[in-house]
């Protein structure tokens, strides 16, 4: 079993390029619910979602989230009665949510309805939210604090991020079968997806960077930034804004603890070096993932990686 931390679309589009070159049922998605929202009563999870519906082949490529060929009629109709509607939410998306929502007050957890949505979708990943509980990012900004979504959408990510709190989700325990399947994994993948908002719930979850350090398994993850520079969101100006500074080489140094392996993108081949300094493998390759055959290269390089450290250790 392969496990891949996963935010969003990035993490998405990798995953589209593992589930074509290994078997799809042999990969296990831990995903980040840190940026679920109520929107109209519904219970709205945008990772989970992307996830689900680019594995199921169903998602609006252009955007890279929701549903394609969607159309907005109810959220024009909440427009005409007054309502926010600055979060754009699909006829057919809406959907999903009610479902979800409907489910959760009927007692179920998320995992479960998440489990139920897999199945219902025709996705054969695994995929598991981080948590049953609680676990929503707040950001302190120019703006004031902010919900990651209020932050994320409705206000385009244009205040400067200043600190991030992850206080829910470090109180929460990981969702069932999460820490085992670190523990059991053949090797785990940190997906290119934003290093703070995206990994970072998944990572404060309580046990979590605990159980990465322990497993047994080769823990490798890929830049999402590409010659200081982020190819989708904010990623690279929080790095900064967060004194972090807006490089491979940073992202690196956030996984320093459980990470073997660090795959970044060949424009950045001149930190290869400050990064073995870290005592982690880095390899550089093309990580810009712009066609189907580019998405099965990197997960192909990164896989390879993976399997020739399980040898090395094993000799």
């Amino acid at each position: 079993m392969i496990v891949v931390l996963a935010g969003g679309v990035g993490a998405a589009k990798f995953l589209e390029g593992l589930a074509a070159v290994m078997p799809p049922d042999e990969i296990a998605v831990i995903c980040n619910t840190g940026d679920d929202a109520a929107f109209h009563g519904l219970h709205v999870s945008p990772d989970l979602d992307t996830v689900l519906y680019t594995l199921a082949g169903m998602v609006d490529r252009e955007r890279g989230w929701g549903i394609a060929g969607d159309t907005f009629g109810c959220l024009e109709s909440l427009a005409f009665l007054g309502k926010q509607t600055w979060f754009q939410l699909g006829d057919r998306d809406l959907a999903t949510h009610l479902a979800r929502t409907e489910r959760l007050r009927q007692g179920a957890t998320l995992s479960e309805v998440t489990e139920e949505l897999r199945r219902a979708l025709g996705v054969a990943c695994r995929i598991l939210p981080m948590s049953d509980g609680f676990a929503r990012t707040r950001l302190r900004t120019t703006a004031g604090w902010l919900a990651l979504q209020e932050y994320f959408v409705k206000l385009r990510q244009e205040p400067e991020v200043l600190e991030v709190d992850f206080t829910a989700a470090a109180s929460c325990r990981p969702a069932p079968g999460v820490l085992a399947a670190i523990q059991e994994a053949a090797g785990v993948i940190v997906a290119p997806s934003n290093p703070i908002l995206s990994i970072g719930p998944i990572l404060a979850v309580t046990g979590m960077r605990e159980a990465l350090r322990a497993t047994a398994a080769p823990v490798a993850a890929i830049s999402p930034i590409v010659g200081g520079r982020a190819l989708k969101g904010p990623a690279d100006r929080i790095l900064a804004s967060l004194g972090l500074g807006s490089s491979a080489a940073a992202v690196a140094e956030l996984y320093r603890d459980f990470l073997d392996v660090f795959v970044l993108d060949r424009s950045d081949v001149h930190l290869l070096d400050e990064i073995q300094e870290k005592g982690i493998r880095a390899v550089a390759t093309e990580t810009v993932m712009n066609s189907p055959e580019a998405k099965q290269q990197l997960a192909r390089t990164v896989l390879q990686e993976l399997a020739a450290k399980r040898a090395s250790c094993s000799r």
